[in-house]
């Protein structure tokens, strides 16, 4: 059985005439979350980690929880 999540990102790409607005539409209504780390090391030491995190969805979605 596939997650929620995968089953609705497989109902956005199963329409042929979906085009890049429909998918940046898809994305603002819903709301994405971006985790990213990043770490630089030499020899085996860490030196450098980074944690980037990000939320992109539409400025209305935002309003409406608060």
């Amino acid at each position: 059985m596939t997650p929620p999540a995968r089953r609705d990102v497989a109902s956005i790409f199963d329409d042929a005439d979906a085009t890049l607005l429909d998918l940046v539409d898809n994305v603002l209504t819903r709301g994405v979350v971006l985790n990213a780390e990043i770490v630089l090391g030499l020899a085996g030491v860490d030196l450098v980690y980074l944690r980037l995190s990000a939320l992109l969805c539409a400025v209305d979605k935002l309003r409406r929880v608060s």
